[in-house]
């Protein structure tokens, strides 16, 4: 699966833009581990919220997470049906 697609990419934010709107989730398949964009610098860097053990907001980087995988081995997906979320909500 394509983490990140053209649209998604037009739909975040840049960085710094205090974009309240999470647009893409991220997840392990088999972990615990969810991220939520809201804005990306176009490379790499993304920012919004995670959550796990406990929920923060924050940078992550799409290199981080491409390599993570999860206690069956699966690789970190894409939520396809995730619909825009307020930062604040999640």
């Amino acid at each position: 699966m394509m983490l990140l697609t053209k649209a998604n990419r037009r739909a975040l934010k840049p960085l710094r833009s205090r974009a309240p709107m999470a647009v893409v989730k991220f997840f392990m398949p088999d972990g615990h581990l969810t991220w939520y964009a809201a804005e990306f610098d176009g490379k790499d860097t993304f920012y919004g919220v995670t959550t796990g053990v406990y929920t923060e907001k924050g940078y992550f980087s799409l290199s981080e997470i491409t390599a993570l995988r999860g206690k069956l081995g699966l690789p970190v997906e894409r939520d396809r049906y995730f619909r825009p979320t307020p930062l604040d909500d999640l």
